[in-house]
């Protein structure tokens, strides 16, 4: 055998914290087997390095959360699939202009309600761990330091937010945001917008911002990768926004509401140049980012695993090798490629090199 057949090395547990679907299973849709669906995707990810992610609802009806969020249970990962950490809720919260591939029809504002209006949009609350929304609304702020009060991370995304802005929502609360560059305000040199976070004077003493990014060669050019990550290196983490579409073959798929094209690696709403999520695997994303930067691979990984749990608030068990740590890990080989997967110490998912 090759040296590139056998394991060289290990790193700690990846999470994913935006992910809408794969293996043409669309979180986004309530069906009869939702929950075999989201199984599904849990087995099939581990062959890619994911131990635990966040299944993520793009912008739907109200009837879709009511149906759906009580079907998703935190839970550990093990043999049956990688580990759910909670929902992230991606819209409906969020700004007309910055729509990107969601759906206008379904979009809301906050009414004189604000956070009583958000929890009739989506129900219950009980499984949610991230909710992104535009900061420039009105009644945001109330509606942020209220998820926050309830445990929950508030992402900033799909916005025409200036930075005065986004700092507001950062000092109530927010901590992330929603795959940086995309479905934002390009950065201005008199108003950065958003993108401004990374290198902002006013983040509250002792408060981290993280930021998505989409590291699969379409979403974020290289230059871009590089510019975020030397602004603000302990922010970055990876994510893959993969859609329904992700493992399977060319052709139309479905986001949520919306009907998508897939050509290669590039996924757009039919008949639009509009960009709809991702096809590309979490360990591809790592690759290409540690291609992209130059960066170390332990910087690379880190990004996929040690930082999301910071920003989740779970590195104490997730995210790092430490004692008493929950011993979610990968075996991988010089390239980067996963080797074997680990959740809680026992094997779930080993390459199979027979014949080789």
């Amino acid at each position: 055998m090759t040296k590139s057949n056998f394991a060289c090395g290990c790193c700690c547990c990846v999470s994913d914290p935006l992910w809408p679907g794969g293996f043409g299973v669309d979180f986004s849709l309530a069906t009869d087997d939702f929950k075999s669906g989201i199984d599904l995707v849990g087995q099939k990810i581990l062959s890619h390095g994911v131990t635990s992610f966040c299944p993520t609802l793009v912008t739907s009806p109200s009837s879709v959360y009511h149906q759906v969020l009580p079907q998703i249970s935190i839970r550990n990962g093990g043999a049956h699939g990688a580990g759910i950490l909670g929902a992230h809720l991606e819209g409906p919260f969020i700004s007309k202009e910055k729509k990107g591939a969601h759906p206008e029809h379904c979009l809301r504002t906050f009414e004189a309600g604000a956070f009583q209006d958000l929890l009739a949009t989506y129900g219950c609350l009980d499984c949610v761990q991230i909710v992104t929304l535009a900061p420039e609304m009105r009644r945001s702020s109330e509606v942020i330091r209220e998820l926050t009060k309830r445990g929950i991370c508030v992402s900033l995304g799909h916005s025409v937010a200036n930075l005065s802005q986004a700092e507001e929502a950062v000092q109530h609360g927010a901590t992330f945001i929603t795959h940086l560059f995309n479905a934002m305000l390009p950065f201005h040199h008199r108003d950065p917008g958003i993108v401004g976070l990374l290198t902002s004077d006013r983040i509250p003493a002792g408060r981290r911002v993280f930021y998505g990014m989409i590291s699969d060669g379409i979403h974020t050019n290289p230059a871009a990768l590089r510019i975020a990550h030397r602004a603000h290196p302990k922010g970055l983490v990876l994510v893959t926004d993969a859609m329904a579409g992700m493992g399977l073959a060319p052709g139309r798929h479905t986001l949520g509401q919306q009907v998508v094209e897939i050509d290669g690696l590039n996924t757009y709403i039919a008949g639009t140049k509009t960009l709809s999520g991702s096809v590309a695997t979490m360990d591809t994303c790592v690759r290409h980012f540690q291609e992209a930067t130059g960066c170390s691979v332990e910087t690379a990984l880190e990004a996929a695993s040690l930082h999301p749990a910071q920003l989740l608030g779970i590195e104490h068990k997730k995210g790092t090798l430490n004692y008493d740590s929950d011993a979610d890990f990968l075996m991988l080989n010089d390239s980067l490629y996963v080797q074997a997967t680990y959740i809680a110490g026992k094997e779930v998912w080993r390459q199979d090199v027979s014949g080789m």
